[in-house]
């Protein structure tokens, strides 16, 4: 082939570190629209991202020439040194070390997409680490619960 061409729709998820509550209502918009700038640089789409105060969901179509873990470090490393210029109450901000890549079928893009836009609601009846575990399971992944927190 002469081209090399893809649609690799990606649902992604990372979390603060030890999962504390520190997206606050005061920047989460101003993240969700840094982080989709930070995609758009490196040739992702995003097509959702949102979250709660402990975590953060991103649906996009990956870019070709960009592997998932340095799409990650860019993400998080960018978000991470910009929140800290938010207030005293950013100061200390860290994304726990892992993530999160599952792929995602264009036949369920809109289900995502709207699983993504009610995180709110849906996490008033299951945990962070509930859904994340459960996620795990979904997709047939092989991890130690005793590593997926630290």
């Amino acid at each position: 082939m002469s081209q090399s061409l893809s649609k690799l729709y990606t649902h992604i998820v990372f979390h603060t570190k030890n999962n504390q509550d520190l997206i606050k209502a005061d920047v989460e918009n101003e993240l969700y629209a840094y982080l989709g700038g930070i995609l758009k640089l490196n040739n992702c789409v995003p097509i959702k991202i949102n979250g709660v105060e402990d975590h953060v969901h991103i649906l996009c179509i990956m870019s070709k020439n960009i592997a998932l873990a340095d799409l990650l470090e860019e993400l998080k490393r960018n978000s991470s040194r910009w929140i800290k210029t938010k207030g005293v109450n950013y100061k200390t901000f860290v994304w726990q070390g892992g993530y999160g890549g599952f792929s995602v079928s264009e036949s369920i893009v809109k289900i995502v997409k709207r699983y993504i836009e009610n995180q709110k609601e849906h996490h008033k009846t299951e945990t962070f680490k509930e859904e994340y575990i459960r996620f795990l399971k979904e997709y047939d992944i092989d991890y130690d619960e005793n590593y997926l927190w630290t």
